[in-house]
């Protein structure tokens, strides 16, 4: 069944539903200035958008430090002030709302630890609009966003040919692919229409309004 004609969608939050560029990136930075490697405010950190935290920053530390101490300092930060420092993309409330009254059923499948993704869609109103929420545990299961959407179909007892994802990063798109699920990529977000089709984006959109055709 082609991708435009699913009626349950896996939606990608940071660079889908909202833009948390301020919040990530300022308790990335955070984290690393706490274990004492700094990164020079010029530095483009876009790229830890999307990926997860444990990957993100291994790469950053190399041999330097222990990504888990790094994990703990972020949290720190974004718990307390990161998770609101976003704000959510014109138009994507109402495109929701839509595809909820045409009885497409919505779950959020995200890389944020689950506990943390509850409380950025409750603060920026999408709780309601939303079948369930589904990310990590803080521990790192699910970290891995193919395993994370094999668990919730597994939850929701979902079949891949009834199901889309839709997201902004490669992740999204080769964990779903992983899985039988083809992506609708996002151009609003951080990966851009290269990126998306390299990984294999079965279909891509330029605004959430086209999520309803």
């Amino acid at each position: 069944m082609p991708a435009r004609r699913r009626k349950t969608l896996l939606l990608d939050l940071d660079g889908t539903l909202v833009d948390p560029a301020e919040g990530i990136i300022g308790s990335c930075r955070y984290a690393l200035a706490r274990m004492g490697h700094p990164i020079d405010a010029d530095e483009d950190l876009s790229w830890i958008i999307g990926p997860s935290l444990r990957t993100s920053f291994a790469r950053l530390l190399g041999e330097r430090g222990d990504p888990e101490v790094a994990v703990r300092h972020y949290r720190e930060r974004h718990s307390q002030w990161g998770l609101t420092a976003a704000a959510p993309y014109p138009g994507v409330h109402e495109a929701l709302a839509a595809l909820r009254a045409g009885e497409t059923r919505l779950f959020l499948c995200t890389a944020k630890p689950a506990v943390f993704a509850k409380r950025v869609v409750e603060f920026f109103g999408f709780a309601d609009l939303l079948d369930g929420v589904y990310g990590p545990e803080l521990d790192g299961r699910f970290d891995d966003k193919g395993d994370l959407i094999a668990h919730l179909m597994e939850e929701e007892r979902l079949e891949k040919d009834e199901l889309c994802m839709v997201g902004d990063r490669e992740q999204d798109v080769r964990a779903a692919l992983r899985n039988g699920v083809p992506t609708v990529g996002v151009l609003w977000g951080y990966g851009g229409r290269e990126e998306l089709m390299a990984a294999g984006a079965e279909i891509i959109i330029a605004a959430p309004a086209e999520l309803l055709d």
